[in-house]
């Protein structure tokens, strides 16, 4: 199921995004994220991810993926796969919506995330 999701949105976000662009670009991602519970430090994950965005008329598209270094506390690091694709739709002037959905490749089952909102601007 997640599996025909992540195709199925990663296949719409590709077709828009290269559908009559408006902009379009490359660009390169560096990312961390680090976990805690309380003030006990359980790892990181840090994203070294080349992308691409393009809007088209009143939405914005982009998908980036390559590494990731995966640091867990007490013990040898790693490197997987992960990745991104996202839109966002400007509703109105003020309001907008966006969702994303990510990836990351594991020795046992890939993890797979979901995103959505709505941002309000005043």
């Amino acid at each position: 199921m997640i599996s025909t999701l992540f195709k199925v949105a990663a296949g719409t976000v590709a077709s828009a995004a290269f559908a009559a662009p408006s902009f379009a670009g490359t660009y390169a991602n560096v990312e961390t994220n680090a976990g805690f519970s309380g003030s006990d430090y359980s790892g990181a994950q840090t994203d070294l991810h080349i992308g691409y965005e393009t809007t088209a008329g009143n939405a914005g598209f982009y998908v980036q993926g390559g590494p990731a270094l995966i640091s867990t506390d007490g013990e040898d690091g790693e490197t997987e796969f992960s990745g991104k694709a996202g839109v966002n739709l400007a509703a109105t002037d003020a309001l907008g919506v966006y969702g994303e959905i990510s990836f990351l490749t594991t020795d046992d089952d890939n993890n797979y995330g979901l995103k959505g909102g709505v941002k309000y601007n005043f």
